[in-house]
């Protein structure tokens, strides 16, 4: 086996969005790890977050920093106490996240982060999977705590966030509505949505009232709207509008950061509160036996997560970055190795 990798990396936090490919060691395992061969890599949002260092206080990283949180690939080698993977399988997985890495060659990943590949998605689809996956899963199970019967409405989720999203809430049982573009409207009502509405012509302001969830993938601006349409004792949950007290105080973070993340949030928590709503907010983590549910949802309701039509390799990694950065993929932009 060759010794060096490419690998895409930054040197510092920095506004510029852009990363550097770089001959680098193939990363060793420990005993709890497997050694993956990268077939694919997924670019999120995400990446944006954490090249800006605009999630430095939830994570801070050393430099340089392989970047890239979600891939799929073939197991090279396994440490020593791991005993459910083997050299061969084809895994997924959003990677920890105080050890990214998925825009290389090869990761060192932590066998408790992933899952055996669904057997309907190619590597490319499987690399698309994971990050969303897990966001919908721990959102309305740990967040919402989301109750079979009741309504839950995603503004925006006609993305690849909401592909997901879907039928993991129809298979908790819930009412499902979404907004989003008059492309998007069958597919979505295909995988389960009960109503869909088009954000152009139908505003939900004026056609909802008393949702007992909303998860919210379209940032600050919307936090008004979302709140007016939300039932007392409802939650609100938020993707992208940023961290809160409750936040903090559910992670452990030292008190100091809890104190950051209070001040931070206060504003919205204080809005929520009038409306007598709960705000929540998600950063999404790694988790193995979560993805293998996943893996069964994917699998019975054939999800095929949307691809951008043009696959990247890490030698234009940089393109992958922009077409993300300004928001006109169509589909999940992939890093195919």
């Amino acid at each position: 086996m060759k010794t060096l990798m490419k690998a895409a990396q930054i040197t510092k936090y920095s506004k510029n969005i852009h990363a550097q490919v770089n001959d680098i060691p193939i990363p060793e395992i420990d005993d709890n790890e497997v050694l993956v061969k990268v077939k694919a890599a997924a670019v999120n949002p995400l990446e944006m977050l954490i090249i800006t260092g605009s999630v430095k206080l939830i994570q801070d990283y050393e430099f340089p920093l392989t970047i890239g949180n979600e891939l799929a690939g073939v197991i090279e080698k396994v440490g020593k106490n791991v005993t459910d993977y083997h050299v061969g399988d084809a895994i997924y997985t959003r990677l920890p996240l105080e050890k990214i890495g998925a825009f290389a060659e090869y990761a060192a990943i932590d066998a408790a982060a992933i899952a055996p590949m669904p057997k309907n998605l190619s590597f490319v689809e499987a690399a698309a999977a994971a990050l969303a996956g897990l966001t919908a899963y721990q959102g309305l199970h740990e967040e919402l705590e989301a109750q079979s019967g009741k309504t839950v409405f995603i503004p925006g989720g006609s993305g690849s966030f909401g592909q997901t999203a879907v039928p993991i809430a129809k298979a908790m049982g819930l009412n499902v509505i979404v907004s989003g573009n008059s492309e998007a409207r069958e597919r979505t009502l295909d995988i389960g949505a009960d109503q869909y509405l088009e954000y152009t012509t139908e505003n939900y302001v004026d056609l909802l009232a008393n949702v007992d969830y909303v998860i919210d993938t379209l940032g600050p601006k919307e936090f008004d709207n979302e709140l007016s349409i939300i039932k007392p004792g409802g939650r609100l949950l938020s993707l992208r509008t940023g961290p809160n007290k409750r936040f903090g105080k559910d992670r452990n973070f030292p008190l100091w950061k809890q104190k950051l993340f209070s001040i931070a949030g206060a504003r919205y928590d204080h809005k929520a509160k009038k409306h007598d709503v709960e705000y929540h907010f998600i950063f999404v983590r790694s988790d193995g036996a979560q993805l293998k549910e996943i893996t069964k949802i994917i699998e019975e309701n054939n999800i095929v997560p949307r691809i951008h039509p043009t696959l990247f390799t890490i030698e234009n990694v940089n393109e992958a970055l922009e077409l993300v950065a300004i928001g006109r993929q169509k589909g999940k932009v992939i890093i195919n190795f």
